[in-house]
């Protein structure tokens, strides 16, 4: 359960990561608040495909063909088109529609943030969206998980079963970056880290292999976290 001492921003944080792990970020309508067209709906925490199409009456089948699914898997925020093109609106829609080509590329950052490795062991995974939106990085248990970048610890704990014990830090330029499968977590929430401060032991929570799983997210959508990493 999330913590009910958690502000909104930090609450808006941890439900976008309760659907990472099969979230895919394929239809695009703007900011989880902004308004939704005729013949769309506004994936919320705790949506399936499956629940979105009998709640509007449709197919799972149809919905993913008329999105470009090319799984069930959807993420908070995520627009998606429920009705067709002629139910919605009797003429042709200006929203996405299954002729439309969908443009799923994450937006490109305005800003720029220098970062260190959080952990000099070998990448075990690559960044590889909906599938993995950060790294997985190869390591000892009890090795020390460092803050890539100063910043505030938004959230610390283990809220979210698959993430195991999971820090949060914000930093400026509307950044986060994640680092999860700690042992032992050695921050609490509220506290300013700097950069090179350990700030968890790299463990295995939530996963069956001991290694840190990274995320940096540019406004809540997750960026190759290659880009702002130094070359090793």
């Amino acid at each position: 359960m999330i913590p009910s001492t958690l502000g909104w921003f930090k609450r808006c944080v941890v439900l976008c990561l309760l659907a990472v792990l099969s979230a895919c970020g394929t239809t695009s309508g703007g900011g989880a608040g902004g308004e939704v067209p005729a013949g769309f709906y506004r994936v919320k925490a705790g949506d399936t495909l499956y629940r979105i199409a009998k709640n509007h009456n449709q197919t799972v089948a149809s919905l993913k063909s008329w999105n470009k699914l090319a799984s069930n898997d959807i993420e908070v925020g995520q627009l998606l088109r429920v009705m067709p093109v002629s139910t919605a609106t009797g003429k042709p829609a200006s929203g996405p529609t299954p002729s439309t080509p969908v443009n799923t590329a994450t937006p490109q950052p305005r800003s720029s943030i220098a970062l260190i490795w959080p952990h000099s062991g070998p990448i075990l995974g690559k960044y590889a969206p909906p599938r993995n939106k950060g790294i997985d990085i190869s390591g000892k248990e009890g090795d020390p998980v460092l803050a890539a970048a100063d910043g505030k610890v938004v959230y610390a704990g283990d809220g979210i079963r698959a993430y195991g014990h999971m820090v949060i830090v914000r930093h400026s330029g509307d950044y986060l970056t994640t680092y999860a499968h700690n042992q032992q977590l050695l921050v609490a929430e509220g506290a300013q880290v700097k950069q090179g401060q350990a700030i968890a032991k790299m463990g295995k929570t939530g996963t069956d292999t001991v290694k840190l799983h990274f995320e940096v997210r540019y406004k809540g959508q997750p960026v190759n976290p290659i880009g702002p990493l130094p070359d090793r």
